[in-house]
C-alpha cells in the first residue's frame, strides 16, 4: 500500500505573507489511479482563483501551479492530449492534490511564487522538458562579485531576476566580472588590498591571469585599495539598476576590432557574448522601468469579498492590507495610510523591501494588463476611492 495511504500526510502550504485576511482553508483529494482522482476534483473543486499542489505517493510536494479557475486548471492535466505533455508527466507521479482558494488572480500569482521559492519543488524546476530554471543575478558576497543563485542570499548587495537560461547566463556573468574588474575566483581566495600594512615587503601572485590580462582589479595582490574595488561595485550596480549600458559598449567594440582584424571565429564568440549580455540588460531595463513608475496603492477586489489594498513601491508589493468596507474600516486605516504616504514620497527609499522578488510579477502584470493600473490611487486619495475600489470587481 502506499505510504500516502498508510499514514496521515501532513499537508498545507504554510503562512502566506502578503494575505491580510487570515489563514486560507486547504482541500486535499487522493486517490491510487487516475480516473478516481480526477472524479475527486469535479466533486470538489471550485472555480474560483487559486493555488494548487501535486502530492507524490510519500506526500512530498512536487509541484506548484495557479490558475484563474482551479478547477477547470486541475481537471486539464487529466485530458487525454495532455498525457505525453508536462501535465500527464506530473499527474502520472502525483497520488493526491491540495489546493488553497486566493481571493483573486494577483493574489494567486503572488502566492505561487512564495510557494515556489519556499519549497522549490522538483517539478518546478527539473524534468520537464523545456522548462527552463529560473536564476537570480545577484552582486555580493565578502569582496564583492556577480554570480547567480536559484534563492539569493541575504547578504547581496544587489539581486535582480529572475532571469531564464542558466547558459547565457553563466556567459554573462563571466563578461560582467570581466567589463567591472570585479574577482570572480573562489571564496577560498585570500584577499588583499594596497592600504593593508604589511610587516614585510611580498611580491603576491595572483591566482589566475584575468589580472595580468586586465580583467580583473587584483584584489588578491594588493593592487587596488578597497575604496578602488568599490567603486567598480559601484559601476556594476548601476548596471543591475538599469543605468548602465558599459559592458554592451565594451563587447560591441570586441567585435569591431575582431572584424576588423578578420578574426571571424573570436567576433562570432563576442556576438553570441552580446546576445546573453542584452537580453540581462533589456530586462534590467524593463524593471528599472517598473522602479520608476509604479508608486502606489492597487486595490484588488476579491470574489469572495476579500478585498486587498496592495502598497506597489518602486515595483515591489512593499505592504498589504484588507481593503475597508466602510467608513470605520477606512477610519481606522488612516495611520498605516498616512506610513504607506510616507514610503512612497521618501528620497532615500528605492526598493528592495521586503518582497523583492515580487518586482519582476509587477512589472509583468501591469505590461499585460495595462487596464489594471486604473485600479490604482495615492494613499491621499484613498478617501474618494476606497468605496469604489473595494467593492467593484
Amino acid at each position: 500500500m502506499d505510504a500516502l495511504y498508510d499514514k496521515q500526510p501532513e499537508f498545507g502550504f504554510g503562512i502566506n505573507p502578503l494575505n491580510p485576511h487570515g489563514s486560507r482553508p486547504i482541500e486535499i483529494v487522493g486517490a491510487r489511479d487516475r480516473e478516481t482522482l480526477r472524479n475527486a476534483i469535479v466533486q470538489s473543486c471550485p472555480r474560483v482563483p487559486g493555488v494548487y499542489g501535486m502530492l507524490d505517493r510519500s506526500g512530498s510536494l512536487i509541484y506548484v501551479g495557479k490558475s484563474k479557475s482551479l478547477r477547470s486548471r486541475l481537471l486539464s492535466y487529466f485530458a487525454a492530449s495532455n498525457e505525453d505533455e508536462k501535465g500527464g508527466r506530473i499527474i502520472e507521479n502525483a497520488r493526491a492534490i491540495q489546493w488553497e482558494t486566493q481571493p483573486s488572480d494577483f493574489a494567486a500569482l503572488l502566492r505561487e511564487q512564495q510557494l515556489i521559492r519556499q519549497f522549490t519543488p522538483r517539478w518546478n524546476v527539473q524534468g520537464i522538458p523545456n522548462r527552463q530554471r529560473p536564476v537570480y543575478l545577484c552582486l555580493g558576497r565578502k569582496v564583492p562579485q556577480f554570480f547567480l543563485a536559484a534563492v539569493p542570499p541575504e547578504e547581496c548587495i544587489a539581486v535582480e531576476g529572475p532571469f531564464h537560461g542558466a547558459g547565457r547566463m553563466r556567459a554573462a556573468v563571466d563578461t560582467l566580472n570581466k567589463v567591472f574588474r570585479l574577482r570572480d575566483c573562489s571564496q577560498k581566495q585570500v584577499f588583499r588590498f594596497a592600504e593593508q600594512l604589511q610587516l614585510f615587503e611580498v611580491d603576491y601572485r595572483p591566482g589566475c591571469l584575468r589580472y595580468e590580462v586586465g580583467t580583473c582589479s587584483g584584489p588578491c595582490v594588493a593592487a587596488c585599495t578597497r575604496a578602488q574595488y568599490d567603486e567598480q561595485v559601484n559601476a556594476a550596480q548601476s548596471f543591475l539598476d538599469g543605468f548602465n549600458d558599459e559592458p554592451l559598449v565594451a563587447i560591441q567594440d570586441q567585435i569591431d576590432v575582431a572584424s576588423a582584424n578578420r578574426q571571424y571565429e573570436l567576433a562570432g564568440r563576442a556576438h553570441r557574448t552580446l546576445k546573453a549580455v542584452s537580453y540581462v540588460h533589456r530586462k534590467l531595463t524593463m524593471l528599472a522601468s517598473a522602479r520608476n513608475k509604479y508608486n502606489f496603492i492597487y486595490s484588488v477586489p476579491g470574489y469572495d469579498g476579500c478585498g486587498t489594498w496592495y502598497l506597489i513601491h518602486c515595483g515591489e508589493v512593499a505592504a498589504v492590507a484588507a481593503a475597508p468596507r466602510d467608513a470605520n474600516d477606512y477610519k481606522r486605516m488612516k495611520p498605516l495610510l498616512a506610513q504607506w504616504s510616507a514610503t512612497l514620497t521618501s528620497s532615500i527609499q528605492r526598493g528592495h523591501g521586503p518582497f523583492p522578488q515580487t518586482l519582476s510579477i509587477v512589472a509583468s502584470w501591469y505590461r499585460k494588463q495595462k487596464d489594471e493600473l486604473g485600479r490604482t490611487f495615492a494613499p491621499e486619495q484613498a478617501g474618494h476611492k476606497y468605496h469604489r475600489q473595494s467593492h467593484v470587481a
